[in-house]
């Protein structure tokens, strides 16, 4: 729109499209922008599939774009193309007039990759009834596979008034101005055809037992990397480069798990205090990867450059991970924004309440996807499949999964979105993992996502924090989860690495602020610190907050190195946060979200001082090991049984006085377990159909504030055993070779680890 006088007539032309057909249909310019009649490209009857812009061949070899929208209940879809930028640019309306089963669609020859587009629907505006379609609002594509621009939340955006004067009915008026001029564009992309599709061989396929994961944020972990050039910084394209590539490599991780990079939009709260959304977790483009991590351009250069960044960590031996947020979108509650699928089709996008005016909020973010309605279910299951044969991803993390298995209210293991999963030939190939929570009634599902599934598992999160700080009652359920949750994950099929381990995520404090705060530190946030969860289970070894107390600071790092190697050798799939490694601090926040700063960004200078320098090697030398040792990787539970008539079990229990623990023991308070690992009975066989059998392994867990004497499990468990990490040590590699004899007593430091291999 190039003058405010020609907005107003476009605005007027909008008023007078109800109830009947819209005028621009009708062949009304309402647009200073559009070249009516003739001058018009013209628009052939294409076809419904698949959905999204498809750039072709079309009849007699002309090549353009067919366009497929579904917008089940719109009286008329207009396609929209856009020229120039900004507020020079210039649009033509192009009237879909091809219906297919609640399909609009059609093809425009002589339109190519790079061509930036959107789309107006018309329809009823009774948001009593959920109605809301407002054709002044340009819409972004669901299937939209680039995103050009940003979202910036002007009143325009909004499709209704903002400052109505009747607040209980402010969301009720349409506002009729023209979003265009704010709002980002879909992009048109070129398929590059056979040669970019991803063949099995290109993927490491790591089984879910040797598996490491990385959680990690694109921007955050190369922003500050030294060894990435300054304009790849903070892009795929600088997670590609050799340098970022190769402190994974050296670390021992099998696959990074990616924050999200579907395109997402800043809220409007956080844009007004001037911050960002950092995460990622408002998702408004589910085939797009976000613009904002582009280092060449962002009119379709952003999928290449994420294609090469794949394949890079691929060719490096990682998988690739993407934390997906298909569960509600940046579109949030009734006050929110016309941006996408609101403005579509609302009711049937969303999940309404009986007042359909409202919107069911099982996510905490205003809104819920309408899962069980077939075209939002293969909304998402398109997405998957494109993420996986398209783009080269290995595998999901579901946010909030809990939301996705709800039918028609209550979490349902059997609903849909899980079906489809399961048959699925391609998403039940990949890996698949739960957050198994929402934020509704009956939410809360550790434990009960079918066989293909793993799951974040929040109870060994609590378990092995709670030991660390001494607030575990009793050490029945560490038992638990240091041995694989079993009594969580072992039905149906389901092994060890059901368990997502964790003791941090990227909500919540880093493995250094857990040991440093006791109270959470988001003042940054601007809400007051009443964000962020208050359950951190942390403690501060004694001062809150950076201390200059050599003693305080001392116990941290071993404390840091307990909770690292606890972690590491726990039965289960571990899960590490960028930055841990190597000491990484957030200030004392739990809640860093729109931290796009320092606050979140790893600081690489950390390796180079004294304590991280150490808490690295650690980290390679714990990860090594579980490479080497599949008794570490196990692929089934532990029996606890004898497995020979020597008595040996494959997992046995002891206590300090080096007796196997009996039922009271699990019932008694205690800050000493160790548990022994025979590598003599693992099941399962090689590739060649040999038996696994491996080195035996005794850990000693102390969380005591005073050194512990523990008698070493003498024959048949071991004549002697062999020191491989004391985690009272700051530097593993300078620690002499220990040799002690079974049945010998140890001194186990205060608050520490041993873990011992068995000689003979």
């Amino acid at each position: 729109m190039s003058s405010a006088a020609e907005q107003e007539t476009a605005q007027e032309g909008v008023r007078g499209m109800l109830p009947g057909l819209p005028a621009a249909v009708a062949g009304v310019n309402g647009h200073a922008g559009i070249s009516g009649g003739g001058g018009r490209p013209p628009v052939w009857p294409g076809a419904p599939t698949p959905l999204g812009a498809r750039y072709r061949a079309g009849p007699d070899g002309v090549s353009g774009t067919n366009f497929a929208l579904w917008a089940g209940g719109a009286e008329a879809v207009e396609l929209c193309l856009f020229d120039g930028a900004g507020a020079a640019a210039t649009e033509t309306r192009l009237p879909l007039t091809e219906l297919t089963h609640e399909i609009w669609h059609g093809f425009v020859p002589g339109v190519r990759p790079g061509q930036r587009y959107g789309y107006r629907v018309h329809g009823r505006w009774d948001p009593w009834t959920g109605a809301r379609w407002n054709p002044a609002k340009l819409l972004l594509d669901p299937y939209a596979r680039a995103v050009d621009g940003d979202f910036t939340l002007p009143a325009q955006v909004y499709g209704h008034v903002r400052d109505w004067p009747q607040q209980h009915v402010a969301d009720t008026v349409r506002d009729e101005r023209d979003s265009a001029p704010y709002v980002p564009k879909g992009v048109v992309v070129h398929d590059e055809g056979a040669d970019d599709e991803w063949m099995d061989d290109r993927r490491p396929k790591t089984p879910w037992a040797d598996s490491v994961i990385y959680e990690l944020h694109v921007r955050g972990f190369t922003q500050l990397h030294p060894g990435i050039p300054p304009n790849l910084r903070g892009t795929y394209a600088g997670l590609a480069h050799p340098a970022a590539i190769e402190h994974l490599v050296r670390l021992g991780v099998t696959a990074v798990e990616l924050l999200p990079v579907h395109q997402f939009a800043h809220e409007d709260h956080l844009l007004r205090r001037g911050l960002r959304n950092y995460w990622g977790y408002n998702s408004i483009g589910y085939f797009a990867p976000h613009a904002g991590y582009a280092s060449g351009g962002t009119r379709g250069q952003q999928v290449g450059e994420f294609k090469r960044m794949v394949r890079s960590l691929h060719d490096a031996g990682i998988e690739v991970i993407l934390d997906v947020v298909y569960n509600h979108t940046a579109e949030a509650g009734e006050l929110g924004p016309m941006l996408s699928l609101r403005g579509i089709d609302n009711r049937g996008y969303y999940r309404l309440q009986s007042d359909a005016r409202r919107y069911a909020d099982y996510t905490g973010c205003g809104n819920t996807l309408h899962v069980v309605q077939p075209h939002v279910l293969r909304l998402i299951t398109d997405s998957l499949r494109y993420w996986v044969t398209e783009m080269g991803v290995d595998g999901f993390r579901f946010d909030l999964a809990a939301a996705l298995a709800r039918s028609m209210h209550d979490v349902d293991m059997l609903s849909p979105f899980l079906a489809v999963i399961a048959q699925d030939p391609v998403l039940r190939r990949v890996k698949l993992i739960a957050e198994p929570w929402d934020v509704g009634n009956g939410g809360y599902q550790v434990g009960a996502f079918p066989p293909l599934w793993t799951e974040w598992n929040d109870r060994y999160r609590d378990a092995v924090r709670d030991f660390w700080r001494g607030a575990l009652p009793d050490v029945r359920d560490l038992g638990y989860r240091l041995s694989g949750s079993s009594d969580l994950y072992a039905w149906g099929g389901r092994r060890p690495y059901a368990s997502i381990n964790f003791v941090t995520a990227h909500d919540g404090f880093t493995l250094r602020d857990l040991v440093s705060y006791e109270q959470k530190h988001n003042e940054a946030n601007g809400e007051g610190n009443r964000d962020g969860t208050n359950d951190n289970r942390s403690w501060n070894c004694g001062a809150e907050g950076e201390t200059d107390d050599p003693r305080v600071n001392a116990l941290r790092r071993r404390q840091i190195r307990n909770l690292l190697t606890t972690l590491l050798l726990s039965t289960g799939v571990p899960m590490l946060v960028a930055g841990d490694e190597m000491g990484r601090t957030q200030g004392g926040s739990n809640n860093a979200y729109c931290q796009d700063n320092e606050v979140s960004w790893l600081d690489w200078s950390l390796p180079g001082q004294p304590g991280p320098a150490g808490l690295l090697a650690l980290t390679r030398r714990l990860l090594a090991l579980r490479h080497t040792h599949p008794v570490l990787r196990r692929r089934a539970f532990f029996s606890g049984r004898p497995q020979a008539a020597d008595g040996l079990r494959d997992l046995a229990w002891f206590t300090p006085h080096g007796t196997e623990m009996n039922e009271a023991d699990w019932y008694a308070p205690s800050a000493t377990v160790a548990l022994y690992l025979s590598g003599r009975d693992i099941p399962g066989r090689d590739a060649r159909g040999a038996q696994v059998t491996d080195d035996s392994f005794l850990t000693i867990l102390h969380a005591g504030h005073r050194p512990v004497d523990f008698r070493l499990p003498g024959p048949p468990w071991a004549t002697s055993y062999e020191l491989v990490v004391d985690t009272s040590l700051e530097d593993q590699d300078t620690a002499p070779a220990t040799v002690h004899e079974g049945g010998a007593v140890v001194t186990v430091p205060a608050r520490s680890v041993l873990l011992l291999k068995v000689r003979a």
